[in-house]
């Protein structure tokens, strides 16, 4: 969904200039507390967790985003909603609703989760950072799980709610140094892959994590409540301008996460995909835990239907568009185009699970035409993940054949 917001850009400009957000966005749209950045801009938001987050801005064309990303720094205000979980049984909550054991993660560390119903279908995934021994952040994609851990938390000592908190994406090989220059102190030591720690920038507490959803080397801000988000933003602004720091919107990542792999809750998978299906078997841990869908995952064809697709020629068009031999064989779940790779590239599922990479699928286009697909691994390229932990610093300049 795409909004003209001409009325939301007048309203969130009143937020900014009289301190006070109007009734109806507060309720029905929020706007990101650093969005007064994005209206010079020509923001067009999309509702993403019920908040604003900008699907265009005119900072850029998309490919100088991806290339952005990929080579350099940019800064994006996401939709991302933290639910916090704490109290003396805030663990125990959590290890019934995800299915990945939450005791292994220690204070200080994050975790990819995510929670099924009843019947093996997901409902939602994102990052779980552990704050300290009885107090998580569930920072998770669109949906909703906060009324899931409330109807699985009768009789427990736990607390759930939201913080109020919000989050911004630094991305880019450059990020880390950008990270070192504005903290008003050192880096956090350690501060590995999926690490997270209470940091201070501009006289402001806030938090940080090794994270991000574009599998280039990042980190995200966490901006609490009662401190002045505006000074972190306009310090990390400041200082990223001698790093020709890119504001950026969705764009920026709609290539770059497919080819790294990385699913979008709602599009490639949903309450009717299982873990296996779209090819997360692996965060699947069936260990002593009685988590919610442990026994449906237990009997459940472990195949995996989702895979990555190469298209020479065009740019996929969404939903069941691929072909062999003039029968729909799967269905396309989000496409892009890399510049990296010179070719779109697409998540898919596939109706049959034999019919994995190597396969060869006509495939219908943004421009009316029938081109070629080909199936691929995930993720297409950097397949040990060694760029977001900062392992690869090999930085593109050019586009080149795909690997």
């Amino acid at each position: 969904m795409t909004t003209d917001l001409s009325n939301t850009r007048f309203a969130v400009k009143a937020f900014q200039n009289n301190g006070e957000r109007p009734r109806e966005l507060t309720r029905t749209m929020p706007p990101h507390p650093l969005s007064y950045m994005e209206l010079p801009y020509n923001p067009e938001y999309t509702l993403y967790n019920s908040r604003l987050t900008p699907e265009k801005l005119d900072t850029a064309t998309d490919d100088e985003m991806y290339w952005a990303v990929r080579t350099n720094v940019i800064f994006r205000h996401t939709g991302e909603l933290p639910i916090e979980i704490s109290g003396p049984d805030a663990e125990t909550l959590l290890n019934k609703v995800f299915t990945r054991s939450v005791s292994k993660v220690k204070p200080g560390r994050c975790s990819y989760q995510f929670a099924c119903y009843h019947d093996g279908g997901m409902i939602t995934d994102g990052v779980l950072l552990r704050l300290s021994q009885d107090r998580f952040w569930m920072a998770q994609a669109d949906g909703d799980l906060f009324s899931w851990y409330k109807a699985h938390a009768e009789g427990l000592d736990v607390k759930i709610h939201d913080p109020n908190v919000w989050v911004s994406q630094i991305q880019g090989p450059r990020s880390l140094e950008l990270l070192a220059a504005v903290l008003d102190g050192p880096m956090p030591d350690p501060f590995h892959y999926f690490d997270c720690a209470e940091v201070s920038i501009a006289g402001q507490t806030c938090w940080i994590s090794r994270s991000g959803f574009t599998n280039e080397l990042g980190w995200e801000v966490y901006l609490l409540p009662d401190t002045d988000v505006a000074a972190i933003g306009d310090r990390i602004m400041e200082i990223g301008a001698d790093f020709d720091i890119l504001l950026t919107g969705t764009p920026v990542f709609r290539a770059r996460r497919i080819e790294a792999g990385l699913l979008n809750a709602g599009s490639d998978f949903g309450a009717e995909t299982t873990p296996f299906e779209a090819g997360l078997g692996a965060f699947v841990e069936f260990d002593d835990r009685d988590f919610i869908g442990h026994k449906a995952l237990e009997a459940a064809d472990k195949s995996c239907r989702t895979w990555g697709m190469r298209v020479s020629g065009g740019v996929a068009r969404l939903g069941h568009v691929m072909t062999v031999g003039g029968k729909v064989v799967g269905k396309v779940c989000s496409s892009g185009y890399s510049p990296y790779q010179g070719c779109g590239v697409c998540i898919v599922r596939m109706d049959d699970p034999a019919q994995g990479p190597g396969t060869h699928v006509d495939v219908l286009c943004s421009d009316g035409t029938t081109q070629c697909g080909e199936l691929c691994t995930l993720p297409m390229y950097d397949a040990d993940r060694l760029i977001p932990r900062g392992k690869l610093l090999d930085i593109p300049t050019n586009p080149i054949a795909a690997e």
